[in-house]
């Protein structure tokens, strides 16, 4: 169902746009080319096992997992609706 001027699975249109968004800023961030031997955080050194497991670590465990608990900010939606945006 379209609505006003919107062609047919244009919703769906925006929502995989989206998606594929997420998955390309997903995939800049992770880290490529040679790792490093200790972490760039704390200095401890990585297991070669995480080092093998994922290319271009920079970080340890515990480094690495205190990142990801911090909050991300995404930039603009700009395919959110007028009524979203004046929210």
């Amino acid at each position: 169902m379209a609505n006003g001027w919107a062609p047919d699975g244009a919703v769906q249109d925006q929502i995989d746009d989206t998606v594929k968004d997420e998955i390309m800023r997903a995939r800049a961030r992770m880290p490529s080319g040679a790792g490093q031997a200790t972490c760039v955080e704390c200095g401890e050194e990585i297991p070669q096992a995480r080092r093998n497991a994922v290319p271009g670590v920079r970080t340890c465990i515990d480094c690495q997992s205190a990142a990801d608990r911090r909050p991300v900010t995404i930039g603009f939606n700009r395919r959110g609706s007028k009524d979203s945006q004046l929210k």
